[in-house]
């Protein structure tokens, strides 16, 4: 059996099994996800074609993702003008995989998996209350670091600041001799 669905202004040839690619639709990955817009159904009975819709079909499918496309440059210039704008555009997109297709007055299948799936997520929800309180432990632990390092920074200008200032008279340039680069090193170290 396959459908033609109409979802995000395009329109999709989809069988029951297929994955596609469509505008975004709202929804967490495995979400299911109940597209009306049937444009035509074919299958062993026949084709059925709407008018515009076909009244009462439906695709069931899955969301597996929402993500975003390959980026496209968009440039724009005008030549002789010194006009050029540059910009870049990723599309968003929802990947859906189709469950089934439903034709006029058929039921969806009840899934059993669906209920084991709930259940393990609520057991995973108290591993990860148990996780933030963790994380926000660790920021105190940061923010004493980040305290004493300023402290440090404010000591080393006063060690600047004590030192003694130069006499830059032309007669003291003269008077004092010239130090050698090892008396300066020697110098620097008994500073510190």
């Amino acid at each position: 059996m396959f459908a033609v669905i109409q979802t995000g202004g395009k329109q999709y040839t989809v069988a029951p099994g297929d994955e596609i690619s469509v505008e975004k639709i709202e929804g967490e990955a495995g979400d299911s996800i109940v597209l009306e817009n049937v444009l035509m159904l074919g299958g062993d009975t026949g084709v059925t074609v709407g008018a515009p819709l076909v009244t009462g079909a439906s695709v069931v499918a899955e969301l597996v993702e929402n993500g975003r496309g390959k980026k496209i440059i968009v440039f724009k210039k005008r030549r002789r003008q010194n006009y050029r704008r540059k910009a870049g555009h990723r599309q968003w997109f929802s990947k859906l995989r189709i469950s089934e297709i439903l034709a006029p007055g058929d039921k969806p299948a009840a899934k059993k998996a669906a209920a084991p799936k709930k259940a393990a997520a609520s057991d995973t929800a108290p591993a990860t209350d148990a996780k933030p309180s963790a994380k926000k432990a660790a920021p105190k632990k940061t923010a004493a670091k980040t305290d004493a390092k300023p402290a440090a920074k404010k000591a080393a200008p006063k060690k600047a600041a004590v030192k003694p200032a130069a006499d830059k008279t032309p007669a003291a340039k003269t008077a004092a001799p010239k130090k050698s680069t090892a008396a300066k090193k020697t110098a620097k170290k008994s500073e510190d």
